[in-house]
This record gives structure tokens, sequence and C-alpha cells, in this order.
């Protein structure tokens, strides 16, 4: 049914997101189904047995959709990463699935790199022009905090921790055999291994959740402190000294926390 070979990949990562999948590629083909440019989606799905798989089937008479079935270790970053081995696309966008990124800003995205003015445009919350929906204090706080440790590794990035992102495929191939990831910050593992010093960011509205459940929990964070660790390890050697002390009882502190809860 889709025959041309497509230009853009669109990598989305799924853990029992069923729900949201009919509306998100309603709206990703309404953003580039007017485009000359051939599109693909790729859903990249962690063993979810919510229906994913019947989903992507009755869409994919709808929309150029796919869908790889994970099994084994549930893991975001490894999940993205099996999506972008796959992509035929010049163009590579990764999204999440619970409609809190808007696809109708892809095409925005992809024009940066198209032209040349970035090797990786970064769909951002914190930019002029960008926000988030209705934040709380402590959700605010968390964001900063991560944004704030990871700072020295990625300079004056406002939003190096987004999940909606894009790279042209020949900056990802380059730096394959060197991604180890882990967690939910794929991006940044891409912009430090990639060794991308050309980022764009381009202003999204970020939206809360309505269907489903937020994956992120006390164990991200651990795997979240854990990868930031190997980053000023590998890259930021001077940082890391000062850094890495504070991550490691950042991690304790994580830990003793899983146990008394656990406990309870």
């Amino acid at each position: 049914m889709f025959e041309n070979a497509p230009v853009i990949s669109i990598i989305v990562p799924t853990y029992r997101e069923e729900a949201n999948l009919r509306p998100l590629l309603a709206r990703i083909g309404a953003a580039l189904g007017p485009r000359a440019e051939p599109y693909e989606v790729i859903i990249v799905d962690d063993d979810s047995r919510d229906g994913t798989d019947q989903a992507v089937r009755e869409l994919a008479e709808r929309f150029p959709v796919e869908l790889i079935a994970r099994t084994g270790v549930r893991d975001l970053s490894l999940a993205v990463l099996a999506g972008l081995d796959r992509a035929r696309g010049r163009y590579l966008v990764v999204m999440d699935a619970d409609l809190s990124h808007p696809p109708e800003q892809i095409p925005a995205m992809v024009a940066l790199l198209a032209d040349g003015s970035a090797d990786f445009v970064i769909g951002s919350r914190y930019v002029s022009g960008g926000r988030t929906e209705d934040w709380g204090g402590r959700r605010r706080l968390n964001s900063l905090a991560a944004t704030l440790l990871a700072r020295p590794l990625t300079g004056r990035i406002r939003d190096p921790m987004a999940g909606f992102f894009a790279l042209r495929r020949e900056t990802f191939a380059k730096a394959r055999e060197r991604l180890d990831p882990i967690g939910y910050k794929i991006g940044l593992e891409l912009i430090c291994r990639c060794e991308c010093r050309r980022v764009a960011e381009v202003p999204i509205t970020f939206h809360n959740r309505v269907r489903g459940q937020s994956k992120l929990n006390l164990r991200q964070q651990a795997l979240y402190l854990t990868h930031l660790d190997r980053l000023y390890r590998d890259y930021r050697r001077g940082w890391g000294l000062l850094l890495r002390p504070v991550l490691w009882m950042m991690l304790a502190a994580i830990s003793t926390l899983q146990r008394l809860t656990q406990s309870g």
C-alpha cells in the first residue's frame, strides 16, 4: 500500500500505550500527509500485551506504520535503538506515544536538518515559545535538577532531557558502535556520543498525559543517574571528578528509598 521509500522515519517506543496510538497516528498523518516526502512510523513495543499489536495491524491499513515487538528486558533507550536500526529514512525522529509531544512540529524540526542548520534538533519545552502544561512544583523541580546535572555535558542546550528530537541518519550511523544507553534519556546519549555540535531547539507545548500511566519511577531515576555517571566518565572527566561522587550519593539515597518502599 505504501511503496515509496520513506524520507522521514518516526520512532515511537511504547509500553502499554495502545489507547494513544490511534490519535497519535492520525496527528502524524495530518502533519506529514501534505508533505511531498513519504514517511514511516516504527512502533517499538516492550511486550505490552495490551492490544498494541492488533492496533498497529489495524492502523497499517491507513498509515505507513510497522511494529517491532521486543521481549525480555524493558528499556526505553534500547527500544529506541531498535527502531533507529530499522529505520530507512534520511531523517530520524524520536517521540513519545503519550501525546505529550506535538507531531505538528516535526516538519519544522526536519527542516533544520535538511537545510544544514543543525545536526540535532530538540522539541524544547524551555526555549522562548515553549512551555509545559500545568506542571506542579515537584515535577518542575525534578526536571530542573535532572537538567542541571546534565548541563556540563550539553553546554547551552536548554532542554537536553527532551524525548522529542530529530537527527540525520548519518549522524546516528557514525556513532552507532559507541552507543551505550540505559534508561530513558536516549537523546542525551546521542548528543554526547554522536558529538553533535550544532543543536537547535524548536519550541513545543508539552502536554500532560491523558490516557495510560507514566513510567517514571525511582528505578528510572536511578538508571538516569547511572547513565550520567557513564557519560561523565567518558566525556567530561574534570566535571566527573566533582559530580560523580554526588551521583553515587544520590544513587545510594534512591536505593534506600526503594528498600523502604518495598518493606512498607
